[in-house]
């Protein structure tokens, strides 16, 4: 392979270490290396606060988008959401450099488009194609970045609307496309989102990515957000959560021809679905 590769990296969730052990492969592999990460970059792991800074660190050779967690990290810093018990956050909210690290995490995307591969954290709404999911982000990312982002964050939380749909406006319309990217994992068959607590059992709900007519079903992408896949390749679609905090392996996937490089990881936690 030529020295410059793109690799994309699976959920961190304040998994340091490992990310480090990680790093040091792929620059073995490749010295010039990009990476992608596909968010959840913190909580639940022993060091979230080292592993945003590690990520920083890497500069203009990093990109990531935006996980559940790291919009709930940016919701509990701002007092809209009071920590949980297994959160493992603290370490950032009393850091120096703390402010900084939030302004930086929320100036990051919901998705990105990089080498023919279309990376979100959770899915791909399927009435949606590349274009339509690139411009929908960048709807939430305006406002997330910009000065009313305060006023945002409690409203960003429910599951309802479930179906999107073109003439929603306001905040019901930035929730649906939220949603979408960072806490989607099942649809019903004509494309609502099901977010209820039984929703592994499945019954008549599909994988988001197998629900028919897809309009992006021609796009590769890649995604993590769902461990209990584990690592999940198809002709289309790459799942790169492979539950690295629950004692599973930290995976990364080389774009430029899908190879797969893992390391394995200690249980930080019991297994979890969030």
């Amino acid at each position: 392979m030529p020295n410059m590769s793109t690799y994309v990296i699976g959920d961190l969730q304040g998994c340091h270490a490992q990310l480090c052990t990680l790093l040091s492969l792929l620059e073995r592999e490749s010295p010039n290396a990009q990476f992608i990460f596909v968010g959840d970059l913190v909580n639940r792991g022993p060091a979230s606060l080292a592993t945003l800074r590690e990520i920083r660190r890497l500069g203009a050779r990093a990109r990531m988008v935006l996980g559940n967690h790291d919009l709930n990290l940016l919701a509990v810093a701002q007092g809209v959401r009071k920590p949980q018990p297994d959160d493992t956050m603290a370490d950032i909210l009393q850091a120096p450099d703390c402010r900084d690290l939030l302004d930086w995490l929320r100036h990051q995307p919901l998705a990105l488009e990089c080498a023919g591969h279309l990376i979100v954290h959770a899915g791909v709404n399927p009435a949606w194609s590349l274009t339509q999911t690139l411009r929908l982000a960048r709807e939430v990312e305006a406002v997330l970045q910009g000065p009313d982002w305060l006023a945002f964050l409690p409203n960003m939380y429910g599951s309802q609307p479930a179906r999107w749909d073109e003439a929603l406006t306001g905040t019901a319309r930035l929730r649906c496309i939220l949603n979408s990217l960072t806490r989607m994992r099942y649809c019903s068959p004509d494309g609502n989102m099901d977010f209820s607590a039984d929703a592994d059992k499945k019954g008549d709900r599909l994988a988001w990515f197998e629900v028919p007519g897809r309009a992006a079903a021609d796009t590769h992408i890649v995604f993590g957000h769902w461990s209990a896949l584990g690592l999940t390749l198809r002709s289309h679609v790459s799942g790169l959560d492979t539950g690295c905090v629950w004692g599973g392996k930290l995976s990364a996937m080389r774009l430029e021809d899908r190879a797969i490089f893992q390391v394995d990881c200690p249980q930080y936690q019991q297994p979890d679905l969030s």
